[in-house]
């Protein structure tokens, strides 16, 4: 067993219990949704009329076009937001505290304010001063201050984390700060970020959704329409199941690429850090 555990483990008794205690989570929710789905046969959400416009290619297209617009603005955004990060974080490890003190403030100023209100002031503020703004750039500015702001706190706590030898070993050989930074901190520090950023990064598509405020055409405005059509019964049910099915599976593919991303620098990692054979070593000295 090892020592490193920060808990005792469970007895047989007390994994029977913790057995017992998951079984009965399981029901729980297998039960929770075979009552939701019950209540959605009971009320006739899959009647066929509800869902046959989904045949029609129109719709189909309808929903593309709203999957392509939630890309978009997710795109962009994601972007903007990175490099804001990597900017205010900078700022932020900075040691001049003319750098440092107006980056604390405003990453800590659009960590606090809500993202609602963020796309709010992209819209209509340019609009109270005669400016023209596209609903798409209204989006794009509140998703990009407030994940960006999030992400400049992961950056440079990931770089904070760095055991501080590391930094200390590069300066005792002679390297500047932005190399340090660059060349030893950022390396180790991203493999440990990664979860986090890409956790972030999925937090920011959903966020598109809220693009239907501001009559963005993204996923959520076209399932509303799709939902209102009357000769259809109303199928809101219907369409948001398909919206969520869409979500899902974007975010599920998002997950899984960070999970093999960072499956692969860990090996990488282990492979360069491989020790020289014995024979060697006594050549190179």
């Amino acid at each position: 067993m090892s020592s490193s555990v920060l808990y005792d483990l469970p007895g047989p008794r007390g994994r029977r219990r913790n057995l017992i205690i998951g079984v009965l989570a399981t029901l729980a929710i297998a039960g929770l949704i075979a009552w939701v789905i019950y209540r959605f046969y009971k009320t006739g959400q899959f009647e066929a009329r509800r869902w046959d416009q989904f045949k029609f290619k129109a719709v189909q297209m309808e929903i593309v076009d709203g999957l392509v617009a939630t890309l978009t603005a997710a795109g962009i955004a994601t972007v903007l937001a990175l490099l804001f990060g990597a900017i205010f974080a900078a700022g932020r490890l900075s040691e001049h505290r003319i750098l440092r003190t107006p980056s604390t403030w405003v990453v800590e100023l659009f960590r606090a304010i809500p993202l609602l209100i963020l796309i709010f002031f992209g819209y209509y503020v340019p609009l109270q001063y005669g400016w023209s703004i596209s609903n798409l750039w209204a989006l794009v500015i509140g998703l990009t201050l407030y994940n960006g702001s999030v992400l400049a706190e992961i950056f440079r706590a990931g770089v904070n984390a760095v055991p501080r030898g590391q930094s200390e070993a590069a300066y005792a050989i002679g390297l500047r700060k932005n190399q340090v930074l660059r060349l030893i901190l950022l390396p180790q520090a991203i493999r440990s970020m990664l979860p986090a950023i890409v956790s972030q990064l999925v937090v920011l598509l959903k966020d598109t959704a809220l693009g239907f405020i501001i009559t963005y055409p993204e996923l959520l405005t076209v399932g509303k329409t799709i939902g209102g059509r009357l000769a259809f019964g109303f199928p809101y049910v219907p369409a948001y199941l398909v919206i969520g099915a869409i979500y899902i599976s974007i975010c599920g593919l998002l997950s899984s690429f960070a999970w093999w991303l960072q499956r692969r620098l860990t090996r990488v990692r282990t492979t360069a850090a491989k020790p020289l054979p014995l024979t060697d070593v006594n050549r190179q000295v």
